[in-house]
């Protein structure tokens, strides 16, 4: 009688992935926590990872990747020996370690980076209108323009004409359109630009974040510079981050460089509250819509990385008209399809920020 066929790497990895954590909702091999996974003598032998605070799930795992492997085995006649298991604890990023500490605007409930991979994707549009959406709703919002080299805040909320304050060392937010907003574009001569090195950006993002009177806030909205570099690693290092929102365009190129800053986030230790696709088509006079980059790319990238999508943001005329003109609130006003569209990418936002306040961990005291 032949003897059953050994188990494979390639059939364990399977097993694998069919396991899932249940406080992140995600596969062993997706979140990355495999780190060895061998077969020695036909007996697999894991290395799996885990967060400091999630040590209390080893039991629970460990029952479901025996079950997981024992049933790979009886579907391929492969023997089942049984599964040697090591835990080792992740060391926590750079959010994570943050977030251990006392909030640097304990008055802040939660911050919100907006982010995208390149320039040019409409992400400081998606973090205005999102903030109007937010505080339309009755929630304290914040505006934190971080595009140090080139705030378009000012111009999109019509601030061309107000001159900034301070209260001693502190600068005074503009209250503009039932948001708070700070940007660098207001504190220097918008004629020249900023040459400015990678530790000069960091101190004075540091300075719009730290020293501006917030007060009480729900939602801080960030939005981040282009790009992976110096500005969105200070505030994961100086802010406890709620999560992330990624802007992205439909075409390709935009999806490879959204991926890079998830990636980013993910490593920083933030999450990712969902993926908006802006620009997703446009719509004529006569009703015909045109994909002028494509359409549902984003979509389509949230899906691969197991992300939340927000949902489609059409190109709107009106909405570039009101932002250049500096009167955003115009887009509800003007428009209703227009507002509808930008309550529901906040409904959805609003949504994903109370589900993962839910699943952060609390300290209980007793």
């Amino acid at each position: 009688m032949a003897s059953p066929p050994p188990l494979t790497e390639d059939l364990l990895r399977k097993a694998l992935s069919a396991v899932v954590d249940p406080e992140l909702g995600k596969d062993l091999v997706s979140l990355g926590m495999v780190k060895e996974a061998s077969i020695d003598g036909g007996r697999p032998r894991l290395l799996i990872e885990l967060a400091a605070q999630s040590r209390h799930l080893k039991s629970q795992l460990t029952d479901s990747i025996e079950q997981a492997i024992e049933a790979c085995c009886q579907e391929s006649g492969s023997a089942w020996q049984g599964v040697e298991i090591a835990f080792k604890e992740s060391s926590p990023s750079d959010n994570e370690r943050v977030k251990e500490e006392p909030s640097a605007l304990p008055g802040v409930k939660h911050v919100i980076a907006v982010g995208a991979g390149k320039g040019g994707v409409g992400k400081s549009t998606v973090a205005v209108t999102l903030a109007l959406a937010l505080a339309r709703s009755g929630a304290r919002v914040g505006l934190l323009d971080g595009d140090i080299y080139g705030p378009s805040i000012p111009t999109m909320l019509g601030l061309d004409d107000s001159a900034p304050a301070v209260r001693g060392s502190n600068l005074l937010p503009f209250e503009v359109h039932g948001i708070k907003a700070i940007s660098i574009g207001k504190l220097v001569d918008p004629d020249k630009p900023l040459i400015w090195r990678g530790p000069m950006a960091h101190g004075a993002f540091k300075q719009l974040a730290l020293q501006t009177e917030w007060g009480a806030l729900d939602y801080l909205i960030v939005d981040l510079p282009p790009g992976t570099g110096d500005i969105p690693l200070t505030l994961a290092q100086l802010l406890p981050l709620t999560g992330s929102v990624i802007v992205c365009t439909p075409q390709r190129v935009a999806q490879e460089d959204a991926r890079r800053a998830a990636r980013m986030f993910q490593q920083l230790g933030v999450e990712i509250l969902g993926v908006v696709e802006n620009m997703s088509s446009f719509t004529g006079k006569d009703g015909t819509e045109y994909d002028l980059f494509g359409k549902g790319g984003a979509e389509i990238l949230a899906q691969t990385m197991g992300l939340p999508f927000l949902g489609n943001l059409p190109i709107h005329p009106t909405l570039r008209q009101n932002l250049d003109e500096g009167t955003p609130q115009r887009c509800w006003e003007d428009e209703q399809e227009l507002g509808t569209a930008l309550d529901g990418l906040a409904s959805q936002l609003s949504n994903r920020i109370s589900i993962a306040a839910m699943a952060a961990p609390t300290l209980e005291i007793r």
